[in-house]
């Protein structure tokens, strides 16, 4: 037979641990997106305008940073709460 308290306490840190980690999962959706959007957009920019790849890959790269820069934010976030 499992005692109660211990069950309980398994438990609350499972429940704790899945609760923290949502906030994580939505931030990793949010940039995985964006960073979709911005490489979508480059190459529809590039195929539209060829001459100008350099200044579009440079553009797009910094939309990519800044969007995985929040998973990044969020991640760290999940293990200082800890």
């Amino acid at each position: 037979m499992i005692d109660p308290v211990i069950l309980a306490q398994a438990t609350s840190a499972i429940t704790d641990k899945f609760a923290a980690g949502i906030p994580l999962a939505g931030a990793g959706l949010g940039a995985g997106i964006g960073v979709g959007l911005v490489g979508a957009k480059a190459a529809e920019a590039v195929g539209r305008n060829p001459g100008a790849f350099g200044q579009i890959l440079t553009m797009a790269i910094i939309g990519m940073a800044l969007a995985e820069a929040i998973a990044i934010y969020a991640f760290v976030a999940f293990f200082i709460a800890k």
